[in-house]
């Protein structure tokens, strides 16, 4: 896999980050879509497929991306495919952070190091070129305000954000109410990127027990996750699902 070409994950954690505060908006849940980012760029570069509601390795040989092959390595060993929930909901210590990093040695972010109440450290991470935030919220804004199909890419980018709650983020207040709409619209566009979609609000809301059923193909209605503080809304005309759970309230990186 060449670098020419921004990750899912890279590109998901650019459009989580302010770029007025340097904080990262919904942090707890967008470790899990992180975690879910890598399985729809490991699909794209063929090296898993959707089996149901699970992941398969299909071809187990590495991207060249050290991130990514990581958790290649991870889901071979498993040995047989896994659900994608259970994937995603299981530990993922330090992944933001390992982005992040990686950010900065790339020269897309630079670390600013500061204190809470003056007294605990705390770093901050600033876009050194706010062109690649921008240019990847443009892809989706283009999306949105079309109604042409995304390519895959950008389909399963837009179904992250809005499974993560970014869509009040990217697009706050009453007058962004119809563009979180239509981005959790896009979900349909890409199978893959529905079923980690799904699978990520799923564990956010406790619901990881059941298998789920096939995402619907495109055209057909999506479930969404409940709508929640920050988090993303219901899809229309289909019953928001109880919420079994409740996650800690997220905090800034």
């Amino acid at each position: 896999m060449g670098r020419s070409r921004r990750t899912l994950p890279e590109e998901l954690l650019l459009l989580a980050l302010d770029p007025t505060t340097g904080t990262t908006a919904q942090p707890q849940s967008l470790d899990l879509g992180l975690a879910g980012a890598q399985l729809v760029e490991l699909a794209l570069a063929g090296r898993i497929a959707p089996d149901g509601d699970r992941i398969a390795v299909v071809v187990p040989r590495p991207t060249g991306d050290p991130t990514l092959d990581c958790a290649l390595e991870l889901l071979r060993r498993r040995g047989a495919p896994v659900r994608a929930v259970n994937w995603i909901g299981g530990p993922r210590l330090g992944l933001r952070q390992t982005y992040l990093s990686h950010l900065e040695r790339c020269g897309m972010v630079h670390a600013v190091a500061g204190q809470m109440c003056g007294v605990l450290p705390t770093t901050r991470y600033q876009a050194t070129d706010t062109e690649i935030s921008r240019e990847i919220k443009a892809r989706l804004d283009s999306a949105i305000r079309t109604g042409v199909p995304p390519d895959p890419r950008t389909a399963a980018l837009a179904a992250l954000a809005h499974a993560v709650g970014l869509g009040k983020h990217l697009y706050p207040g009453n007058e962004g109410r119809s563009s979180r709409s239509r981005l959790r619209d896009l979900i349909r566009h890409d199978p893959m990127g529905g079923l980690v979609a799904h699978a990520v609000m799923d564990v956010q809301n406790g619901v990881a027990a059941q298998p789920r059923r096939n995402p619907a193909p495109a055209g057909g209605r999506q479930a969404a996750a409940p709508g929640g503080r920050g988090g993303p809304e219901p899809a229309r005309g289909v019953p928001a699902q109880p919420r079994h759970g409740s996650m800690a309230r997220a905090v800034a990186h």
